[in-house]
């Protein structure tokens, strides 16, 4: 007669880098606790997103920014489904559900569907080479394009528009970046420290249109972006438009499921939802305390 006690299943949303560190996590301290699996939107194992730039850049490959490559899933007896978005959890059967129809049934749940780029509400941001700077595919879209096509306008002067706005000016293409502010990465640095930074991005080519602010993207007869105007009346050419305005906590799913959100899923200091014990959320997709952190530190610190 077997004695062991059945495992209990975890299922976890989401394959990034703040859900995966606490899969890593929970290993070290229990590592036969649970069978875990995992869904992934994205068709890849675990990579470091920080080092998207460097991609873009040409100074690293997709391969080199790999965390946890598809072999430590299986060498760890986790189930991973990538390219699954997930698309329905009942919460009464304990069922998570991907678009493909994928079903797996689980005791515990986290949610870890991360955030989703702010895509400024103007006409034509529908356009073909219109894309905000999240993910592999973003990356290799600005790669593709810089082969093709010669002008670009990155909107958003934080640290994630002046990178994508770098790596774009590194594959040849004339970039302009687009910032509302009077200051570049104003969050971080004050007027000086901004203006002083943008000088030296200037003398490295980059050009800048400081407190411009977008009113519409006009397309071309083929359906791609062909100019961006802005509202003082100026218009510039451009073959890309990137979006660098900031992030927004994904919590569509967890909405569907009745979890309680506010400015992300809301949870406890033991990272539980406050709706639901059975479900935990970290990453960028959980409110704590009133902060939704978009930052790796305190997303691994949560982990």
């Amino acid at each position: 007669m077997d004695m062991r006690v059945k495992k209990q299943k975890l299922v976890m949303v989401g394959n990034g880098m703040a859900g995966v560190r606490t899969i890593e996590e929970l290993l070290k301290i229990a590592p036969d606790l649970y069978d875990i699996t995992v869904f992934g939107a994205e068709p890849h194992p675990n990579y470091n997103r920080i080092l998207l730039s460097p991609v873009l850049a040409g100074e690293q490959t997709l391969d080199e920014i790999t965390l946890n490559p598809w072999d430590w899933y299986s060498d760890n007896h986790i189930t991973l489904h990538a390219g699954k978005k997930v698309v329905e959890v009942d919460r009464v059967k304990r069922v998570v559900r991907a678009e493909d129809g994928t079903e797996v049934a689980y005791d515990r749940l986290l949610m870890c569907t991360g955030s989703n780029p702010f895509i400024l509400p103007v006409p034509g941001k529908d356009l073909k080479g219109v894309i905000a700077y999240r993910d592999i595919a973003d990356t290799n879209e600005m790669i593709a394009t810089a082969t093709q096509y010669k002008n670009a306008v990155v909107i958003g002067g934080g640290l994630l528009g002046l990178e994508a706005a770098n790596g774009l000016m590194l594959r040849g293409m004339d970039v302009s970046v687009v910032h509302v502010q009077s200051t570049l990465m104003e969050r971080q640095l004050d007027s000086v420290a901004g203006k002083l930074l943008q000088k030296s991005l200037e003398a490295r080519g980059l050009k800048f249109l400081m407190g411009a602010q977008t009113q519409e993207l006009t397309g071309n007869d083929e359906g791609r972006v062909k100019s961006i105007k802005f509202k003082d009346g100026t218009e510039l050419a451009t073959d890309l438009v990137v979006m660098a305005v900031g992030i927004r906590p994904n919590t569509q799913l967890a909405e569907s499921m009745r979890l309680h959100c506010n400015k992300g899923i809301v949870v406890s200091d033991t990272l539980q939802t406050i709706t639901d014990a059975r479900i935990y959320s970290v990453g960028e997709c959980a409110a704590h305390r009133g902060i939704a952190y978009g930052l790796v530190a305190p997303l691994f610190e949560q982990a």
